[in-house]
């Protein structure tokens, strides 16, 4: 089954949800930076602000920085599948000119049971020629051992 990378739920899952850490991330850190900065130089700083909010940015750059990484995946992702070539379409999955026909899922014929895979080896050719010629021998029962 070759499915395209736009019609992954797990693509877009990955882009999504990157792009909302990297945002949530960003609103955090620069939410934090922020209040920080201001209440820091007016000198009305309280411990909460500074202390709690120096751990937000923190977990604010741990999700800014999951989703980058997400983001490149992502676009790594993309440049793969544009590298690697797609299979050429069988002849079997070509359009029969009906539109309720299925094409066939088998590209080869089956091989029945009797026949063997041929092997071309000199070495094998004459062991089959020289034992063509020769009788079977019969085979021994496990009693008569």
């Amino acid at each position: 089954m070759n499915k395209s990378l736009t019609r992954s739920i797990g693509f877009w899952l990955l882009l999504v949800l990157s792009l909302a850490s990297a945002g949530i991330g960003g609103w955090l850190i620069a939410g934090q930076i922020g209040t920080m900065t201001s209440t820091l130089l007016d000198g009305t700083a309280t411990g909460i602000e500074v202390y709690v909010g120096q751990s937000l940015v923190v977990v604010g750059a741990a999700l800014l920085g999951a989703g980058v990484i997400g983001i490149l995946v992502a676009v790594a992702l993309s440049a793969v599948q544009a590298i690697l070539p797609s299979p050429a379409p069988s002849s079997s999955s070509r359009s029969t000119g009906t539109p309720n026909q299925t094409p066939s899922t088998t590209t080869r014929p089956r091989r029945s049971r009797t026949t063997r895979p041929t092997c071309r080896s000199p070495r094998m050719t004459r062991l089959r020629t020289a034992a063509a010629g020769r009788p079977r021998r019969p085979r021994r029962s496990a009693s008569s051992r």
